[in-house]
């Protein structure tokens, strides 16, 4: 599958001040152009004041952010991404996603998703997408949408939580699975089944679990600081998984989710 997503991108989760700044500016200078961000990680003017400053041109940067699930109404949803784009100092985001589908849908999903055309059509995003979305709210968004609208779902996947039913059916449906939290906030590190196969191609665990994730067609947003894990994670893409590498890694999966607040909505 192609996209038009950068993979892999910089996920920004948690990341603020000096350590921020440590990753987009090695992120930019290694090469990525594939920057996550959103309106709930409270980081979006930061990343607008190094990305004014950056040697690359903002035609040449793809750049994510999503809407908090407190301004899915309709009056506020459009006022919210005018004020993201006016942190993130650029007149559009190259990529709108809903952050969350609406707790307990108080906002009828018409109402937003609808909110995501019409800021495409004002030209404050190039392409609009979802995140956290079950398969029974991505039918519901691409009724909404149509069909070929929605460019992808953010999701949690990794080795523990491979999520087999969403990625399969975006996949079918010509939506881009992007992988949030690949690494499992670091648990990966610690598994002797990842350090075997790493140990084999005389790589590192987060290059295995990456290389698994491109394997999938999945776009990966690991989050880094320091610039030898990222371009450690760059070089990730030119590993190759055998067959036997790609059953071990199945075999890890036991629906340990991580991110799961109370306002989630009821998984696959």
């Amino acid at each position: 599958m192609t996209t038009v997503i950068p993979n892999p991108g910089l996920g920004t989760f948690r990341l603020q001040g000096d350590a921020l700044k440590s990753a987009v500016t090695e992120a930019l200078d290694l090469g990525f152009r594939h920057i996550d961000t959103a309106q709930f990680y409270d980081n979006e003017a930061e990343i607008g004041e190094l990305l004014a400053t950056a040697d690359v041109a903002r035609a040449d940067l793809f750049l994510t952010t999503k809407v908090w699930h407190e301004n899915l109404v309709s009056e506020k949803l459009i006022a919210s991404v005018r004020e993201s784009l006016a942190r993130l100092k650029t007149d559009y985001v190259d990529l709108l996603l809903i952050h969350w589908p609406s707790p307990e849908e108080a906002v009828p999903m018409e109402e937003y998703i609808s909110g995501l055309l019409e800021a495409r059509k004002l030209g404050l995003t190039r392409h609009i997408g979802v995140s956290n979305f079950t398969t029974r709210q991505l039918r519901q968004a691409i009724d909404i949408a149509g069909p070929g609208q929605i460019l992808t779902n953010q999701i949690e996947v990794h080795p523990y939580l491979q999520n087999e039913a969403v990625v399969n059916f975006c996949q079918q449906q010509g939506i881009v699975v992007t992988g949030y939290m690949p690494l499992a906030v670091g648990k990966v590190l610690e598994d002797s089944t990842l350090a075997s196969i790493a140990g084999k191609h005389g790589t590192s665990i987060p290059q295995v679990v990456l290389a698994w994730l491109k394997h999938r067609d999945i776009v990966a947003i690991p989050s880094s600081t320091k610039r030898a894990h990222l371009e450690a994670n760059l070089k990730a893409f030119e590993l190759g998984l055998s067959e036997e590498d790609l059953s071990a890694i199945r075999t890890l999966d036991r629906n340990e989710r991580i991110a799961n607040p109370d306002f989630a909505p009821e998984w696959d």
